[in-house]
């Protein structure tokens, strides 16, 4: 707060601006992230610098991204000692991942809300060297990213999410520890990786499942170009209900029937 007074700043709520207050979640993160002496961490959203610096003492280095460049007198006051972490103002969302060196071992971050979800599916597959993941992120978010086949939260982020990662640690954090404080609670949630990211053709079977909830697995497959017949023969052939819906699919489900469709049609 002191630093935001000292060069006139104020957060941006258009652009996801809720600073951590609280280090001891800064502490948290940066543990179940496991970050240690050799790990390469992107982070993303740096803001002021609270988490950057606590990374810059854990990691090897840090590849702080901040979309914010007003932000980047106070930023830099904060990290401007420390050698191991580079600065890029950038949109995260535009930032070319796959180009970053050294290559990101982890992504610890409080992530603006508004990005949390494209960021974190990008990261599954475009960023293979990343085993571990610990982000705040907006509570609604980490429920959709950890929601079980059947529930109304149960969607395309869940099914990409959990085939290649596993939840290791969630905790609900409260509106006070952030400023300004969001209008909703948030979660911190760290995941381990387990596999690989979906594959190009099996992120494009869910999203085409996932398109239009209330039908059919069978209707959504057709409208996206697939033979009805052969949707439902697959489904009777992986042990699912011929007019099952998507929802109601666990997340291994959707790799096999990407195979046995040929995906894309």
């Amino acid at each position: 707060m002191r630093l935001l007074a000292a060069h006139d700043l104020r957060p941006d709520t258009d652009l996801g601006q809720h600073f951590l207050l609280d280090e001891n979640l800064v502490e948290v993160a940066v543990r179940e992230g496991r970050v240690g002496p050799k790990d390469v961490v992107l982070e993303v959203g740096a803001g002021l610098g609270v988490l950057t610096v606590a990374l810059a003492r854990a990691a090897a280095w840090v590849h702080a991204v901040e979309i914010d460049r007003r932000l980047a007198p106070a930023l830099e006051e904060v990290v401007g000692g420390v050698g191991n972490v580079s600065l890029r103002y950038e949109d995260a969302l535009r930032l070319p991942l796959e180009d970053l060196r050294p290559p990101p071992t982890r992504l610890v971050a409080n992530l603006p809300y508004s990005i949390a979800t494209p960021l974190v599916l990008d990261s599954l597959w475009r960023l293979p060297a990343v085993t571990r993941w610990a982000v705040m992120v907006q509570r609604d978010v980490a429920d959709r990213w950890l929601a079980a086949p059947g529930g109304r939260r149960y969607g395309a982020p869940s099914v990409l999410v959990q085939l290649a990662t596993r939840p290791t640690f969630r905790r609900a954090v409260g509106r006070e520890v952030f400023a300004p404080r969001p209008r909703v609670d948030s979660a911190l949630v760290a995941l381990e990786r387990t596999a690989p990211g979906a594959s190009p053709a099996v992120r494009a079977l869910v999203r085409a499942a996932f398109a239009t909830r209330r039908k059919t697995l069978a209707n959504a497959l057709s409208a996206a170009g697939a033979e009805k017949d052969e949707v439902v023969r697959a489904l009777v052939d992986l042990g699912q209900p011929a007019d099952a819906r998507p929802e109601r699919l666990p997340p291994a489900a959707f790799p096999a029937l990407a195979r046995a469709l040929a995906w894309p049609v």
